[in-house]
């Protein structure tokens, strides 16, 4: 935490992918308000898992006012380490979860692209006004990012994005309008040097020096355009430096 307040990290944004580890975004959340905001969800690899008990918890952790979003939820037809049919029907109770929240959403997406532009841009979203949700490590093309931020929602870019071979993702980076994208950096995975560094918050600087150079502008501007989008999304004003 202090290398990333030094760094000039903002905020951080820590999802749940299964009941326990929302739990503990909440409670993460609530140790350091200053610099944590916590969602809550179910990752399409443990879709199958949870009984009614858990997704009752989970409702009400989603209603949780110091709750800012419900995720990461979505579908991954690219490891299927659960059955199809249980992540779509953990997504379409997670959607309806947000809405009954008034929260948006965190999306994890992997070989699944039409499914998921049809699930979201058929969801009525949390009804606020502000973006509906993130499309979080976007993996998909410039045609996808574009129909998903006419629909309401952000964009975020990982480390991928600086890879050659991340071609659809670095285009949809060039091409998004202003207050439609993030930064992240997805730790404990997608770390620096391939995995073998540590991923930390700071991550996300790089993140946003290759989104500068792919747009042409500069990193502080980048810090300024996805401090916007967060803040939009959340609901909080926030800064960056």
């Amino acid at each position: 935490m202090g290398r990333a307040m030094e760094a000039g990290i903002a905020r951080i944004l820590v999802p749940g992918y299964d009941l326990p580890s929302s739990r503990a975004a909440v409670a993460l959340a609530r140790a350091h308000p200053e610099l944590i905001d916590a969602a809550v969800g179910v990752h399409p690899h443990f879709s199958a898992a949870p009984t009614a008990a858990d997704w009752a918890e989970l409702a009400a952790l989603a209603a949780d006012p110091g709750v800012v979003a419900v995720g990461e939820i979505g579908l991954d037809f690219h490891r299927d380490r659960s059955p199809r049919e249980a992540q779509r029907d953990a997504l379409g109770r997670q959607l309806e979860m947000a809405a009954a929240a008034g929260k948006p959403v965190l999306v994890h997406d992997r070989e699944a692209h039409d499914e998921v532009r049809t699930a979201l841009l058929a969801w009525k979203g949390p009804g606020t006004g502000a973006p509906r949700g993130v499309l979080h490590c976007f993996s998909g093309d410039a045609a996808l990012a574009g129909d998903l931020a006419a629909g309401g929602y952000l964009i975020s870019f990982a480390l991928p994005v600086s890879f050659s071979s991340a071609v659809g993702p670095r285009a949809a980076a060039a091409s998004l309008g202003e207050g439609t994208y993030l930064v992240e950096t997805d730790s404990p995975w997608l770390a620096p040097g391939g995995g073998e560094q540590r991923n930390e918050p700071t991550t996300a600087l790089r993140v946003a020096t290759e989104l500068a150079r792919l747009r042409g502008t500069t990193p502080e501007a980048i810090a300024s355009a996805t401090a916007g989008a967060y803040a939009s999304l959340v609901g909080r004003s926030t800064s960056s430096s």
